[in-house]
């Protein structure tokens, strides 16, 4: 089929939906369908094979897109609907694939060119607008409804996560619902990395962060956290990712705290060095306060088999249970706890982290997620296609 992907992000960067939309683009691609992507007019260039780019026109004045609502964004938005409709009055698409937001924009051109509408869900708009902005809860709730309006109208709903593969299983039939779970990172060899974080340490427990620090993250929560464990029991805190002005936020807030000295704040990293740092902790942190959705990163702390300190939200207890993650109550006490006993308890880390690894590999490897997509894109066609036989070396006799 000949698909079209809107997805309204800059792209690429090293973050979440960014990732998943690369990932996406590239398996359909490799399951031979012909892929275009549009996406915004910032970003890296990437090469993924079968796909072609495209990005928007550059608004005048807009260099930089935020994570999250914005203006710049709503504007980046109205920039992409046209872009979208110039692609489709020049060639016939079977599918538009949309991302996020994307669906309200792909809705009416999908029905205009009768081709599929696929709704690649990575989280609950309307929740991040009410978090975000309390007060607003009007146009909160007018998000809700034309939420639930897109699920009964696409042919295809890709859920990343339970929660909204539930939300839309309410309002839509449950065979056009599918869940497509974000990916843990194999291994590449971190080539190339050689930064030593352990050392930081300096004999300590080392609990590592990586992410960005958007409020919801918790990362202030976490340092919080870390200024009320015994300083003769407290673990090293390094954080990698964030901006620079969110990164000098968090360190004056250790500073304010006191413990400047047991928090490094390291700046970005190269997203193929992750699985070099995550070895060299003894505990990965997800100390996220808000949202359904489950953190990319969750997945690639999960396959490293060192040991998660999470909070009880929805976000994680829907992939991680008390047998898999150290889970929390999303307080800063409650973080505390569990960060200091899986910084002394190596028999405790080492079970929490096997449990872990071995979901990762049978539940969110890149090949269970090609699959899923296979599978959910089949529906859209009158069979499903033969899955490509693995090729399978054969045995040497006398070996």
């Amino acid at each position: 089929m000949k698909i079209l992907m809107l997805a309204p992000q800059p792209f690429f960067e090293e973050r979440g939906t960014p990732i998943a939309v690369r990932l996406a683009a590239e398996a359909l691609a490799g399951q031979g369908h012909e892929v275009d992507l549009l996406t915004f007019h910032v970003g890296q260039d990437v090469a993924m094979p079968g796909v072609s780019h495209h990005r928007i026109a550059a608004p005048p004045g807009i260099r930089r897109v935020p994570i999250g609502f914005s203006p710049a964004k709503l504007v980046c938005d109205l920039w992409m609907f046209f872009a979208a409709a110039r692609l489709l009055l020049r060639q016939r698409y079977d599918v538009v694939h949309a991302v996020e937001e994307a669906v309200f924009l792909a809705w009416p051109l999908a029905t205009m060119r009768r081709a599929h509408l696929v709704y690649d869900a990575d989280s609950i708009l309307s929740e991040q607008v009410a978090d975000k902005w309390p007060k607003a809860r009007l146009p909160a709730r007018l998000l809700a409804f034309l939420e639930r309006a897109a699920f009964r109208r696409s042919d295809l709903t890709l859920a990343v996560c339970p929660a909204i593969q539930t939300a839309a299983r309410g309002v839509a039939a449950a065979d056009r619902v599918h869940l497509l779970p974000d990916v843990a990172f194999e291994d590449p060899g971190s080539a190339g990395a050689t930064e030593d974080i352990g050392a930081l340490a300096n004999g300590r427990p080392l609990a590592l962060y990586v992410g960005n620090l958007e409020a919801y993250q918790g990362v202030a929560l976490l340092i919080e956290a870390l200024a009320l464990v015994d300083p003769n029991r407290r673990p090293m805190l390094v954080i990698i990712g964030g901006n620079p002005q969110a990164i000098a936020d968090h360190a004056a807030l250790a500073d304010r705290l006191g413990i400047a000295a047991d928090v490094r704040l390291l700046g970005a990293r190269p997203l193929g060095h992750l699985a070099h740092y995550l070895a060299q902790a003894d505990i990965l942190c997800s100390p996220r306060i808000q949202g359904r959705n489950t953190p990319m990163k969750i997945f690639s702390y999960m396959a490293s088999t060192r040991p998660i300190l999470a909070t009880r939200i929805e976000s994680h207890s829907q992939v991680l249970d008390d047998g898999s993650a150290w889970l929390a109550p999303p307080t800063a006490l409650g973080l505390a706890e569990g960060m200091e006993r899986l910084a002394h308890d190596a028999a405790l880390r080492g079970d929490l982290g096997r449990v872990a690894a071995h979901r990762a590999r049978t539940e969110f490897s890149h090949g269970a997620f090609v699959e899923r997509l296979r599978l959910a894109y089949a529906t859209l066609q009158p069979r499903i296609p033969p899955a490509p036989r693995p090729l399978v070396k054969q045995p040497v006799e006398g070996r």
